[in-house]
């Protein structure tokens, strides 16, 4: 079968696997915040010292509105409005640090947004510092943060640096001006090499650029100028996205092209396939799903080694097994649950203020849950997931198999009496072999769209 009947074919709605369940699918009773703060604590005690755990910071201000953009935001030129924000999420971690029989050791910090570096050094410093002089560091912790080249001076790229962190990822998703026009998002390449050469120069070791294919007006030669400029700075780490076309999703603000602007199909995978070999010929290895990196890089190495994991943060090569999300919207990972705070900045600010954990919902995993969640996160990370050990056997694991055969007819799956791995030429279905061990995706399919499409 050709590619672009496979990719007709297998082209459906489907998650992006950043959790399990997905959020459409966590129990409509949501989670109290006793039951989220016992789960903490379950995680804390097993982790040990060892582990240590993750920080997610969501700064969710932004001057302008990207109309590719589908994070949880708030557009404003207000900037009186940082310093209340920071105290909220001080404020927020204090109230997690009572969790803590002792001093937390802190193994991964990252900024996300929203634009991080809306803010400016004084109220970013304030923050890092009133968090990391209420914990201990782990002997390998890492520190990054998502900078916006158009606003990320030498001196956010310094102090952050002086404050631990190596590693920055920009959004850069197209060059053409025409495509950067649609989005709302002008951004020249001079600015791009700006914010590259300056962090290189300081001393991070890892600088990332994240780009997109599918976007409205994109062309076979706007990818390929794209991928040359993004090749020319060499970042070590590359994310390649698929756009994820959601405008269903309130307040997205994904209205302002036509659907028809936007390449389809076949047309947006070959954009996807080409970007992908000159990427290869370039240096870059394919690690994990729609990232590539220098064989230098830690996230190679971890996917080398199998430690490579993946949280609402994207891939990690931390596999720390709590993460506690602060501000607006920020979810947290107990392992054992899930917590989403408050989206709107009103409400957020509103229930930290009143001394209230600001969850607006959350999961608490079932046992099943657990095990498909490992299941997916191996295929998400590894490209294969086995059942050699009994605790990942599961009652519905015949019904998996068999909603697999078809995959594996079409030669997109390997599988074995233990083991399923997908070849490296099909890794762009994986969304779709992940869809097969969605037991709650299987059990009740949405009579809405919820999702972007999977290849």
């Amino acid at each position: 079968m050709s590619e672009s009947t496979l990719i007709q074919k297998y082209n459906v709605p489907g998650p992006r696997y950043t959790s399990y369940p997905t959020v459409p699918f966590w129990d409509k009773e949501g989670i109290s915040a006793n039951d989220w703060i016992k789960s903490l604590q379950l995680s804390i005690t097993e982790s040990n010292d060892t582990k240590g755990i993750s920080i997610y910071i969501h700064l969710p201000f932004c001057e302008s509105l990207c109309t590719f953009c589908a994070c949880h935001k708030q557009i404003t030129k207000r900037h009186e409005l940082e310093l209340p924000y920071i105290k909220t999420l001080l404020k927020e971690w204090g109230m997690y640090l009572n969790s803590f029989s002792k001093k937390p050791i802190l193994r991964e910090l990252h900024l996300g947004g929203g634009t991080p570096t809306y803010f400016n050094i004084t109220n970013l410093s304030k923050l890092l510092n009133g968090i990391l002089n209420t914990v201990d560091l782990h002997k390998d912790y890492e520190f990054s943060f998502e900078g916006h080249p158009n606003n990320t001076t030498k001196e956010h790229l310094q102090t952050l640096y002086d404050l631990g962190f190596t590693r920055v990822s920009y959004g850069v998703q197209d060059y053409a001006i025409k495509v950067q026009k649609a989005i709302n998002r002008i951004q020249p390449f001079k600015n791009v090499k700006n914010v590259t050469d300056w962090a290189r120069d300081i001393g991070y070791n890892s600088i990332s650029h994240d780009l997109i294919f599918g976007l409205p007006f994109q062309t076979v030669n706007d990818i390929i100028d794209t991928i040359k400029k993004t090749v020319e700075l060499k970042p070590e780490r590359i994310a390649f996205y698929s756009y994820a076309h959601v405008p269903w999703i309130k307040g997205v603000g994904q209205r302002g092209f036509d659907e028809n602007d936007l390449p389809k199909d076949s047309s947006k995978r070959e954009l996807y396939e080409l970007g992908k070999q000159l990427l290869i010929d370039s240096g870059y290895v394919e690690t994990g799903m729609d990232h590539f990196s220098l064989p230098t890089d830690s996230l190679y190495k971890a996917f080398e080694n199998l430690n490579l994991h993946r949280n609402f943060m994207g891939y990690t090569t931390n596999d720390t097994q709590l993460m506690i999300g602060l501000g607006m919207s920020a979810i947290s990972d107990s392992w054992y649950s899930f917590a989403q705070n408050e989206k709107s900045l009103k409400d957020y600010q509103k229930r930290v203020n009143n001394n209230e954990l600001p969850i607006f919902k959350g999961h608490l995993l079932t046992e099943k849950d657990l095990i498909i969640r490992r299941h997916i996160l191996n295929l998400m990370c590894h490209f294969k997931t086995s059942w050699k050990d009994d605790q990942l056997k599961f009652t519905e694991l015949t019904q998996t198999l068999e909603r697999l055969k078809e995959l594996e007819k079409d030669g997109l799956l390997l599988i074995t009496d233990t083991e399923i791995s997908i070849p490296k030429e099909a890794r762009a279905f994986v969304r779709n072999v992940c869809m097969a061990f969605d037991l709650r995706l299987v059990e009740k399919k949405p009579d809405t769209r919820l999702f972007s499409m999977t290849v």
